[in-house]
């Protein structure tokens, strides 16, 4: 999203849990397209809110999950959120070599560009 839209907007990337350490092959699939994900840290809702994060500053959350979209839509019984579900390919898993799996990544990672320029406009020249 900050690649594609710069200092645009407000992104703060958040899940269901917070220990998870970031896949090396989405680490990869990223790095190809100048994305840089190895210093990325998940984080879940319930530490953002311990952090201070303000939920109610945020306009719109995209579920990537059916356990996320469960979430996020409970927290808008305390805050005026958007929820958006976007089914895209969990790739974990998925495919049997180290070419297959990082193919698997890679669609996820192009499903995911497709659909924030689907949703929010063309990238931004910054």
């Amino acid at each position: 999203m900050k690649k594609l839209y710069g200092q645009a907007v407000y992104v703060q990337s958040a899940g269901v849990r917070n220990d998870l350490e970031i896949d090396g092959f989405a680490i990869a699939a990223c790095k190809e397209i100048g994305v840089e994900l190895s210093r990325h840290r998940s984080r879940s809702f319930a530490e953002m809110q311990q952090w201070g994060d303000d939920l109610s500053g945020f306009d719109l959350v995209v579920a990537l999950s059916p356990a996320s979209q469960r979430q996020a839509l409970e927290m808008t019984r305390f805050f005026h959120l958007e929820v958006e579900y976007w089914p895209i390919l969990d790739p974990t898993g998925l495919g049997e070599t180290r070419e297959t799996k990082l193919s698997a990544y890679r669609q996820t990672r192009d499903q995911l560009r497709a659909r924030m320029v689907e949703r929010f406009g063309p990238a931004r020249d910054r």
